[in-house]
């Protein structure tokens, strides 16, 4: 399995099989590498509406044949462009071909603004579990700190966590690195940062306060380093 960051909370897994990605925003995004209109995926995943996760799903979707696997809310919406879709609900997992994937709470909202203005809820965010090849992968989406991420860590033997160290929207350096105590990853990759002037943040000082975990600080279009087989 090989995994990528790709800008802001853009993830791409690589299986034997399939490529996964994860909260695919492309296009409008200056930190990411990724052509959308190049781009080849089987399988996207989605954490949440915002417009910055949610990103260039649709379009991807369609011209690649993907399919889209998010919550209810958001599945049936993106369900509603002839899309294929795979609604499931938090606490829920499903085995696919390409591997495990099960959704986790998170502690933020979901929403999305259309091109003309109107604004869709888009259901409960969520975080992801995603189990192939061995691996466990666990992006945490857009959240705050929470203390059932203890359980989450008590209950999966974690490769690697992606966790969101912006701020203002979610957690932040701070609590990010507790986050990781809780988590107990093997390794640990900073995402939502830098984006935009609101979550601006030197992914350094979260690396300076994680003692538990290998920090991992990607640039677009690096790869995740495996620690152990």
């Amino acid at each position: 399995m090989e995994i990528s960051y790709h800008g802001h909370s853009v993830v791409k897994i690589m299986t034997d099989t399939h490529t996964i990605l994860i909260d695919p925003f492309i296009t409008g995004n200056g930190q990411t590498d990724l052509d959308a209109a190049k781009e080849k995926v089987d399988v996207i995943l989605v954490t949440h509406g915002h417009n910055d996760h949610l990103g260039d799903t649709v379009d991807l979707a369609k011209r690649n044949n993907a399919t889209v696997i998010a919550t209810f809310e958001l599945a049936n919406y993106v369900e509603s462009f002839g899309i294929n879709v795979h609604a499931m609900g938090i606490g829920g997992s499903y085995d696919f071909e390409f591997g495990t994937v099960k959704f986790t709470q998170a502690f933020h909202s979901s929403s999305f603004t259309t091109e003309d203005g109107e604004i869709i809820y888009g259901g409960m965010p969520a975080g992801v579990l995603f189990t192939s090849e061995g691996k466990t992968i666990y992006h945490a989406g857009d959240t705050a700190l929470f203390g059932d991420m203890k359980l989450i860590g008590e209950r999966n033997n974690i490769d690697v966590a992606f966790l969101p160290i912006g701020d203002n929207f979610t957690m932040g350096p701070e609590d990010a690195a507790y986050a990781v105590q809780l988590l107990k990853p093997q390794i640990v990759v900073p995402v939502h940062y830098n984006t935009f002037p609101p979550i601006k943040q030197d992914p350094q000082i979260f690396k300076n306060l994680v003692e538990t975990a290998e920090v991992q600080v990607l640039s677009a279009g690096d790869y995740v380093q495996w620690i152990r087989d």
